[in-house]
């Protein structure tokens, strides 16, 4: 994960801002602790703390297009960059970045709706993207919300877009979650759809029998998606059916053995680790099982208004945030 903040205002000066937006960018360090960038001009001002997963040393944000005229500030990942990038010149990029398709995509449909091209993106996304010949912004994020969004206005009516909401709760006198599969520009008075889930019935009858084999190859292929990374990557092991079948399929196709993690508990009946460990041993993954006890417990549950921002009441908060 990274985190990034913004201040936009096509109508007027935010220069002054900048010792302000650099400050709340520093509330979101533990978001990214490889790298801080800024991009400043008068009307916009974006700032960047970078965790490096794709190209480890050339992926600094935010990311600057080759003509100069767009700026971007990205959390999350591309899966499917590499494919996006072909319809591409090799010299439209500066980086490996899997961010940095997400300019020339802008570039190349500048003078439509960006529903069309957001939906070629395959990924976990939220982004603020600023035209510095239109004077103009796009936010976009992912289509079911897996990375955090917020918006919100200050006392002079100008745009703040962050990561977390402690970015923005000491600027902004008004905050909204910025929604899922949505996307906003300057002329807009709020966001857009360009994703829409269709919901229905399973039917025996539509799909016919169940087929294991397309199953496997659907879950294999978003695994695979999934493990795009220059730097070492690890999985929560539960013990449970979910995250055992992930590890599995992560196992299959890695060179090495992966790196699980698991939450012991000191009270048995609440400890699922050993569980955890014996599909370890059948998968041959490199194991590790950290045990949480009441003082564990009862440290980390001060910090979670720190962490979460706002109310959230699942238990599993507390062994996640000690993994």
């Amino acid at each position: 994960m990274c985190g990034f903040v913004a201040v936009l205002d096509p109508d007027g000066d935010v220069t002054a801002l900048r010792p302000r937006v650099l400050a709340q960018a520093r509330s979101l360090r533990h978001r990214g602790p490889d790298w801080s960038g800024v991009q400043a001009d008068p009307h916009a001002i974006l700032a960047h703390e970078r965790l490096a997963i794709v190209d480890v040393q050339h992926g600094a944000q935010p990311l600057v297009s080759m003509n100069g005229q767009h700026v971007l500030a990205v959390n999350g990942e591309i899966y499917n960059h590499r494919e996006l990038r072909a319809d591409f010149a090799v010299d439209t990029f500066r980086t490996d970045s899997d961010c940095e398709v997400l300019l020339p995509l802008y570039a190349a449909h500048v003078d439509q709706s960006p529903g069309a091209w957001l939906n070629r993106v395959n990924g976990m996304f939220a982004f603020v993207l600023w035209d510095r010949q239109r004077n103009d912004w796009l936010i976009a994020r992912d289509p079911i919300g897996v990375i955090p969004l917020y918006t919100g206005r200050d006392a002079e009516d100008r745009l703040w877009v962050a990561s977390e909401l402690k970015a923005l709760a000491q600027v902004c006198v008004s905050v909204e979650t910025f929604p899922p599969g949505c996307w906003q520009s300057a002329a807009m008075t709020k966001p857009a759809r360009y994703y829409q889930p269709t919901w229905r019935a399973y039917s025996a009858v539509e799909y016919g029998p169940e087929d294991p084999a397309a199953l496997r190859a659907a879950l294999e292929a978003s695994v695979h998606r999934h493990l795009m990374s220059d730097v070492p990557y690890g999985v929560l092991l539960s013990g449970g059916l979910d995250s055992s079948l992930v590890v599995a399929l992560m196992q299959a196709q890695a060179d090495r053995s992966v790196r699980t993690y698991s939450i012991g508990f000191s009270q048995r009946a609440f400890d699922e680790a050993p569980f955890a460990a014996e599909v370890a041993r059948h998968l041959g993954t490199d194991h590790t099982t950290l045990v949480m006890g009441e003082s564990d417990v009862l440290a980390m549950v001060p910090r979670m208004p720190d962490v979460y921002d706002e109310p959230f009441a699942d238990s599993s908060q507390l062994p996640t945030c000690m993994v």
